[in-house]
């Protein structure tokens, strides 16, 4: 089986995090998959971003919920990353399904909803993706499993990953009762005998986030369904030159 390789927040390595450039990246290296957060703003907006706060990828400062889509949308979000990329705004998730319309590879949007409470923004995202991305794939994950659940509800045959740092004993259990096809294992968890168990249960092992090629050689020979790297284009090559 050959091993997905995901896209971390875009093309992570060479644009700034979850901007549209990052997305463009990660198209044009030829990813399988793209992983982008997402957020609700103070007017109930949902947009991409990782943190809750937009000090560490902006020129501002403060929660994303506490402003509104507007007033995020003044801030600049590729100047910290390199002067090229000045003048790039935060990315909404509509924005976002726009621009990778012909997008024919896995869209794997997490939900930011382990920290902050966002009320709504389930049926918010499955609403727009619905609208934008009816036919192609989309895995939704996040460390909140009751968001997850809650999704569930809204979209049955929605399908989930759960994000996870440690291992669970007899993991394909739980996995099963929240409704979710895969589970997305930190790196040292993923690349144990868990992975083997989970697969032989029929539930998917993407391993996060994998950027040494050591590591990468290891998820492609153990065969993980999929890696999540900030590195697309190294990770691609090395497979590439494994299948030679």
């Amino acid at each position: 089986m050959k091993t997905a390789v995901y896209a971390h927040r875009g093309s992570k390595c060479n644009c700034p995090e979850n901007t549209l450039p990052a997305f463009e990246e990660a198209i044009r290296v030829g990813s399988d998959g793209i992983e982008l957060d997402v957020h609700l703003t103070k007017d109930q907006q949902v947009v991409v971003m990782h943190d809750e706060k937009i000090d560490r990828t902006t020129n501002g400062k403060g929660q994303i919920k506490t402003y509104t889509l507007d007033a995020l949308k003044k801030f600049d979000a590729g100047s910290w990353f390199s002067p090229k990329f000045k003048g790039t705004r935060i990315p909404t998730l509509t924005q976002v399904l726009e621009f990778i319309a012909d997008y024919q590879g896995v869209l794997n949007i997490e939900l930011k909803t382990d920290r902050n409470v966002y009320p709504g923004i389930e049926s918010r995202v499955v609403a727009l993706v619905n609208r934008y991305r009816p036919n192609l794939p989309v895995v939704y994950s996040s460390f909140n499993h009751e968001s997850l659940m809650r999704l569930k509800a809204v979209k049955p045959n929605a399908d989930l990953a759960l994000l996870l740092w440690e291992r669970l004993a007899e993991p394909w259990h739980y996995t099963k009762q929240i409704g979710a096809s895969a589970q997305h294992l930190w790196q040292p968890s993923a690349l144990s005998e868990t992975a083997a168990q989970l697969q032989s249960h029929g539930i998917k092992v993407r391993a996060w986030t994998v950027n040494k090629p050591r590591i990468m050689q290891q998820a492609f020979e153990m065969g993980l369904d999929a890696i999540i790297t900030d590195q697309p284009e190294a990770a691609l090559s090395l497979r590439k030159s494994r299948c030679k």
